[in-house]
């Protein structure tokens, strides 16, 4: 089928329970959206099935966060079973020998390889308790998507706060940074700490951000969705670094 043609900046985050909740979230949005996330926790509720049902029967574009990390040959060979779904994105952990096997299973295959840096959930206490190095948060993010650009990742994950910054290193010329952790003016913030508004997002470079809650959670998730849409099309969403 021909793939939607809405602003696929916008990734609508089906944080949902299973299959069946996510069809019906995209069939309340319909048209308006033409991008999803799907993630880890619906794998066990359908997810992949969902996935490819959006993909093939209703034309939409397709993320899969799984935040693949493990030996390399284990994520080389899940990557490669992946592929054959012909999705979009794909999330793997930002360690530069993840990348490099994700790559490999990839296979030349259109599906982007897209590397997290540091969640959008954590914090430094966070990553003092999971003895990750010395640092502030920016910085680390910064030299993890640096890395991880180098060792072949087709982009990142990175809050909107690092978006600007990662755009700027040389290794990102011609690559992708989607955002998490983007939140409409007023909106509850949840379980994010790092977060901007979607027009903040784009314009410090981000070419794709990710909106789940504010949309799922809305009365009526297709205006939700429209509004953020015509947040993207407003002159505060402008870049001007690029």
């Amino acid at each position: 089928m021909t793939q939607t043609t809405a602003d696929d900046r916008l990734i609508v985050a089906m944080d949902v329970p299973d299959a069946l909740s996510g069809l019906k979230l995209a069939e309340q949005i319909g048209d308006a959206v033409s991008f999803y996330k799907i993630g880890l926790g619906m794998l066990t509720g359908g997810g992949l099935a969902l996935a490819n049902e959006l993909k093939q029967e209703h034309g939409k574009r397709i993320f899969l966060d799984m935040k693949l990390f493990d030996i390399g040959a284990t994520v080389e060979n899940a990557v490669r079973g992946l592929a054959q779904f012909d999705l979009d994105f794909l999330t793997v952990h930002g360690d530069p020998y993840v990348v490099k096997a994700a790559k490999e299973g990839a296979g030349g295959k259109d599906m982007k390889i897209l590397a997290v840096t540091i969640l959008t959930s954590l914090d430094r206490q966070d990553l003092d308790g999971a003895l990750i190095k010395d640092g502030a948060v920016k910085d680390l993010v910064i030299e993890r998507a640096g890395n991880a650009l180098a060792a072949g990742a087709d982009g990142v994950i990175a809050s909107p706060q690092e978006a600007a910054l990662i755009r700027a290193l040389p290794e990102a010329e011609g690559k992708l940074i989607v955002t998490p952790g983007v939140r409409p003016a007023g909106a509850d913030l949840g379980d994010q700490k790092r977060v901007a508004t979607p027009a903040n997002a784009i314009a410090d470079g981000a070419d794709h951000i990710v909106v789940g809650r504010p949309i799922w959670k809305s009365a009526d998730p297709r205006a939700a969705a429209t509004a953020i849409l015509a947040e993207l099309a407003s002159p505060q969403a402008q870049k001007p670094n690029r």
